[in-house]
């Protein structure tokens, strides 16, 4: 039974939205670091089952890999509280990925938002 969750345009906003924690795996079956990824990401999924991991399929999805300016898979992202805090290309390493949830589950949301409004607010007056 896989631990992850098929994200598609019509459960992705409510998937995203209704969970604190999310992370995306955005990849293809014709892509070989993604089918290479896929086993370490299972695997995340299931020694981390607070967490909702999902997966977009950017062959089926499209609309979401261009959403999300995805130019090469696979690419994880990690949204918390619907702020996207990580997004990497590339397949990353068993040790990686538990580094990086293990960063993201310590960051402090409050610090991020004061930190994505400060960016807007900047670029606002940048005219931007």
């Amino acid at each position: 039974m896989s631990s992850t969750v098929e994200l598609t345009k019509e459960n992705f906003d409510e998937t995203v939205t209704d969970n604190e924690f999310v992370l995306i795996d955005f990849w293809a079956a014709w892509c070989g670091p993604c089918r290479q990824f896929a086993p370490v990401y299972e695997k995340a999924a299931e020694e981390n089952p607070d967490l909702v991991f999902g997966k977009v399929d950017t062959e089926a999805q499209p609309e979401l890999a261009a959403a999300f300016g995805i130019q090469s898979i696979p690419t994880l992202m990690i949204v918390r509280d619907r702020v996207a805090v990580f997004a990497q290309p590339g397949a990353l390493p068993e040790a990686a990925l538990v580094d990086v949830i293990g960063q993201a589950r310590k960051l402090d949301m409050d610090e991020v938002r004061k930190a994505v409004a400060a960016q807007q607010e900047q670029a606002e007056q940048n005219g931007q």
